[in-house]
């Protein structure tokens, strides 16, 4: 079985009603990395001038804050049945006033690509396992919005991307990364936020992508919007299975930044990255999966996830200011058909110190146990 970095250039996949294509945008070293870095995720590049796993920046604190909690990416792949998760974990998303988050599968009834769901290389998910697993986590669907921006979202075709745009529309649950979109104003609480989420990476030839879901990773071509407090990006960025972002996706960041993006939290990578800052712009590279996205017997460094949670201030004076934020870390443990997600402190033995000892090499601004715990 071969993931899609590895596969041909050019396949056959369903693109609704008719048979085409399947070219992807990935560069030969990437694809030939792939595997190996799946089997054993990188811990080499940059490791130096990056943030802290948490910090408080604004003192004294505001009186009134909107909180925001960003998961990683969401599938059903390692999942036949929905997850089971710690109340801890369960808390700290019921307790954010918006959950954020990458729909890394399409949902649809069935899959048109029935080999390459089977075998995995094809993601896909009904609307009642997305339901059940939002209902596991504590998530309702009122307070999540979910990027379609990403590498996977035409697994099923043009028709199943319409079908699960139609189905998130149906459960009530907001979308970003489309491009009509621009940058998407969602009202929390006393604030406005504006979400732009897009997609560098495309499983599926560039005319499927066209006109349906955002690759444009200039905010400078982006609508502007004077009336949000404060603007966010999900970019779906960076290669899979390294710990620490590349130079190019740095850059980005910074001209996301220079731009006015005061908010950015990253998918695509699998793994927990860190964060930085840049200026008073918060960026976390990489959340890692909050469902698993790759094989249900998957390396332990990549069942490693992460939960950023982000406090607005929504005083007079600093509003859509970052007034703190810290990067919880979690554990993926299977489960027969589905994961447990659990903080890491529940972890025992040596996968507990395997664990706490990745997230140092990747955040060395860790101190104490404690620091590593939901």
């Amino acid at each position: 079985m071969l993931p899609d970095a590895l596969q041909p250039a050019q396949r056959t996949v369903y693109t609704g009603q008719t048979i085409g294509h399947r070219v992807s945008n990935y560069p030969l070293s990437y694809k030939l990395s792939w595997l190996p870095r799946f089997l054993k995720p990188s811990l080499g590049g940059d490791v130096g001038e990056f943030a802290p796993i948490a910090a408080t920046t604004m003192a004294p604190p505001p009186t009134r804050t909107v909180r925001l909690a960003f998961v990683g990416d969401i599938s059903s792949v390692a999942n036949r049945g929905a997850p089971d998760c710690d109340p801890a974990i369960m808390t700290l998303l019921g307790a954010a006033d918006l959950v954020i988050g990458n729909c890394e599968s399409p949902i649809v009834d069935r899959p048109s690509a029935v080999l390459g769901t089977k075998l995995g290389t094809h993601h896909a998910m009904t609307g009642r396992f997305l339901d059940e697993a939002l209902a596991a986590a504590g998530i309702p669907h009122d307070k999540l919005v979910l990027s379609l921006a990403n590498n996977h979202v035409f697994d099923q075709g043009v028709a199943g991307f319409d079908e699960t745009v139609a189905a998130l529309k149906r459960l009530g649950i907001r979308t970003i990364g489309l491009t009509a979109d621009g940058p998407v104003p969602v009202k929390v609480g006393p604030l406005t936020l504006g979400f732009a989420a897009f997609t560098l990476w495309r499983n599926a030839d560039a005319d499927l992508f066209a006109g349906r879901v955002s690759m444009d990773g200039d905010p400078a071509r982006w609508p502007r919007d004077a009336g949000f407090d404060l603007t966010c990006a999900v970019p779906h960025w960076d290669w899979e299975f390294r710990h620490f972002p590349r130079a190019e996706t740095r850059a980005l960041a910074r001209q996301l930044a220079g731009q006015g993006v005061g908010l950015i939290a990253g998918h695509h990578a699998h793994v927990v990255q860190p964060v930085e800052r840049i200026d008073g712009t918060i960026v976390a590279y990489g959340l890692g999966d909050f469902l698993g996205t790759a094989f249900a017997r998957q390396p332990w460094p990549g069942r490693i996830g992460g939960i950023l949670v982000v406090d607005v201030s929504a005083d007079t004076g600093t509003r859509g200011a970052i007034a703190s934020y810290r990067l919880h870390p979690f554990m993926r443990l299977r489960a027969g058909d589905h994961e447990r997600l659990v903080p890491v402190e529940v972890l025992e033995g040596g996968m507990r110190g395997r664990v706490e000892g990745r997230l140092r090499a990747i955040f060395p601004s860790l101190a104490t146990q404690e620091d590593v715990t939901v």
